[in-house]
């Protein structure tokens, strides 16, 4: 058996920049071979996430909106981050409302994935939600300019399996991919037709 990793050793660490979006961190850290490394950035950001939402009629719904920092619109299932003292499954329910007005429906955990551990400290939490419904009027924040789009699951899935589609964030791609794993194990007859 091969010894396990080591991890690197914690020297010194400041904070070299905060506000309420994300803290960057400057850690000097130890290496197991003895070299110090300094600075490794590290970014402090809130849990995120996402969900695959189906409404009634079987459609899944999608928001589009500006991604300023790629500069492009994207057409992304509903995301956003988890509040202080909030839980994921609660902060993808006032997502999924504030950003589209659906709620309601059975939800379903998919799990917690690392979006990019080598620099962030956050997880993405994925979750399903079968038979959401209309209930409001979507609240954007002044930023938000989204537009909403529902596709029938079997075209959605179709698109995405013949590479004419993608979500175009990997954390996106991921969640679908967790519900796929999900459906090919799960026997409920609800969850199975969400295998691609």
């Amino acid at each position: 058996m091969a010894a396990p990793v080591e991890p690197w050793r914690l020297l010194e660490s400041r904070y070299s920049y905060q506000d309420r979006w994300l803290k960057l961190r400057s850690d000097s850290v130890r290496l197991p071979g003895g070299k110090t490394l300094s600075p490794y950035h590290v970014i402090e950001v809130a849990d995120w996430v996402n969900v695959v939402a189906v409404n009634e009629a079987g459609s899944v719904v999608l928001v589009e909106q500006y991604r300023h920092a790629v500069q492009h619109a994207m057409l992304e299932i509903p995301a956003g981050h988890v509040d202080p003292q909030e839980t994921p499954e609660a902060a993808v329910r006032r997502e999924l409302l504030e950003e589209t007005g659906y709620g309601g429906g059975t939800w379903h955990a998919l799990g917690a994935l690392h979006p990019a551990a080598s620099r962030f400290t956050n997880q993405v939490h994925s979750f399903l939600a079968l038979n959401v419904r209309k209930l409001g009027e979507p609240r954007h924040d002044a930023s938000e300019q989204m537009r909403i789009h529902e596709i029938p699951w079997t075209d959605f899935a179709a698109r995405l399996r013949s590479g004419a589609f993608r979500l175009p964030e990997a954390n996106q791609m991921s969640t679908v991919f967790l519900l796929h794993l999900k459906a090919c194990e799960d026997s409920d007859p609800a969850i199975s037709p969400f295998r691609l």
